[in-house]
């Protein structure tokens, strides 16, 4: 095997992937085989016929594959050309963010993930069979990737145009490159937040939003984790952390 392809002994795969059901389970498999082949260059250059060989699959199978996570936005193809306009290399990303920042600090701490490990947007273990986290993690997608799609949550554009400029107003709108700096907790923090203020916008409490200030989010946010960790094995243990950050919100801004 070539050395500039030899994987990294592990793989990441989000649970934005190991739960959606419009993949086929080898193309989910396939997608954390990606992971592994990125470098410190941030893409994977590995030829289809490298893959099928990998998987005992001919090459349109592979072919078939890319274009799926690709079409589903999960994965992110450039094609290489030099001055004849001949493909010379093609480089697959994968788009989320969160992901391919925990495969880039694995690169240079040249440490190990274990394989199906919970990536930038995981299930926690107490939330398991709880669809609100595969949830969270779609609407954060679509918010940052900013592909002009509006998500269904909004029956209108108008709707979803005001909402945004909440995100907006609040500065919760951060760009990707922002957010690559960004540490895990931080991340997994604003997901949270956009979503709780996305749930307020639709479930008509948008004169809560109106006096709501970007410090309102953040501290009872951290208060919030704070009792997390001080009841966790205990009766009184948050099962559902946004629940209970959605309620807590809640009371916050009506108290104003």
């Amino acid at each position: 095997m070539n050395v500039e392809k030899q994987p990294s002994y592990y793989a990441i795969i989000p649970a934005t992937i190991r739960y959606d059901e419009r993949l086929k389970y080898a193309e989910r498999l396939f997608y954390g085989e990606i992971t592994a082949l990125i470098g410190k260059e941030g893409y994977c250059f590995a030829s289809n016929n490298y893959f099928a060989e990998l998987y005992g699959v001919i090459p349109g199978t592979i072919s078939r594959w890319i274009s799926h996570l690709s079409k589903l936005e999960y994965i992110k193809v450039e094609l290489i050309r030099n001055n004849k306009k001949e493909i010379v290399e093609r480089r697959i990303y994968i788009t989320d963010i969160s992901c391919r920042q925990i495969v880039q600090d694995t690169y240079k701490q040249n440490s190990t993930y274990p394989y199906m490990q919970n990536c930038s947007y995981p299930i926690s273990k107490k939330d398991k069979g709880n669809n609100i986290n595969i949830m969270i993690d779609r609407f954060f997608n679509l918010i940052i990737n900013n592909n002009g799609k509006i998500p269904k949550d909004f029956e209108k554009i108008e709707d979803f145009q005001e909402f945004y400029k909440i995100i907006e107003r609040l500065e919760f709108n951060y760009t990707k490159e922002i957010l690559m700096t960004f540490k895990k907790e931080n991340i997994d923090k604003l997901k949270i937040i956009i979503y709780t203020i996305k749930e307020l916008f639709i479930k008509n409490k948008r004169k809560l939003l109106e006096k709501s200030k970007r410090e309102n989010f953040i501290d009872v946010y951290d208060s919030c984790k704070s009792f997390e960790k001080t009841y966790k094995d205990t009766e009184n243990e948050i099962k559902s952390f946004f629940d209970y950050y959605y309620a807590s919100i809640i009371r916050k801004l009506e108290a104003k």
